[in-house]
């Protein structure tokens, strides 16, 4: 589950803020067009902007964040800014922005003790912008295009559950790191079978490989060993050929690939 953890700010920071706001809102927040009590935006501006997130308001919300991070580029405010940016950026559907912003935190504050959010924000931005308008809408078996950033989601994933382990986050990234890898073997097969049809062997092998040794676990495991069987038949590698058919045979004796 996605949560958002406060930075504290302090106190000069705070006093700073309410004096900059002044002029922040005298602008017109940035270009924003929502309209503001005067003496309680100077007071709670951050407030009302957190308020806009649990809203779901993240249009609103992104507004003020962007105000608040032009007028304080270089203060400890910022740093809090730039993952509430992220956040919002990702949940109103600018993944792109979402991914520049976690980058800009990643690489200004490596040593924060938020890097794994910013990460997850990141993966999960990657993960949204390759799903495709498409495959979201009509749910069609996509195995046979590329699978748009899925990649570098299922990098960035892999990244946060292997160097923090313990994070909130770690879970979740593994259960998107499962569909991943599912996604991406498929497509490695397809790749491979579109090669095998066409007496591409080694090619078809290759690719067959990748599905085996990166996305090691897919559920279409079994699949990517029967089109290497045939790879290595159509090179005339018999005995590979029946050294992997015992593979399959052993490893999935139930699928129905087997079975045929």
């Amino acid at each position: 589950m996605l949560t958002r953890r406060m930075v504290a700010v302090p106190r000069p920071a705070r006093r700073l803020i309410l004096v900059g706001l002044i002029t922040l809102l005298a602008a017109g927040c940035g270009g924003n067009q929502e309209e503001y009590d005067v003496t309680s935006s100077i007071r709670n501006a951050y407030t009302d902007a957190q308020h806009a997130v649990e809203a779901s308001n993240y249009r609103k919300a992104i507004g003020i964040f962007e105000a608040l991070q032009a007028r304080f580029p270089f203060s400890e405010f910022a740093t809090q800014i730039q993952l509430e940016l992220a956040y919002c950026y990702y949940k109103d559907g600018h993944e792109e922005q979402a991914i520049d912003a976690a980058d800009t935190f990643l690489r200004e504050n490596p040593t924060h003790d938020r890097v794994d959010y910013a990460t997850y924000i990141k993966g999960l931005a990657y993960f949204e912008h390759g799903q495709g308008f498409l495959e979201r809408l009509f749910r069609k078996d996509i195995n046979s295009r590329p699978p748009v950033d899925g990649e570098l989601a299922f990098s960035a994933f892999s990244r946060l559950v292997e160097r923090y382990p313990a994070s909130e986050y770690a879970v979740d990234a593994q259960q998107h790191m499962i569909y991943l890898k599912n996604r991406l073997a498929a497509y490695e097969n397809a790749v491979a079978r579109f090669y095998l049809e066409r007496e591409a062997y080694v090619a078809a092998l290759n690719r067959a490989k990748t599905a085996i040794e990166v996305y090691h676990g897919a559920d279409s495991g079994a699949e990517t060993l029967q089109i290497m069987i045939e790879a290595y038949e159509g090179l005339g590698m018999t005995a590979l050929a029946n050294d992997t058919r015992r593979i399959l045979e052993k490893n999935f004796s139930d699928n129905p690939v087997v079975q045929n």
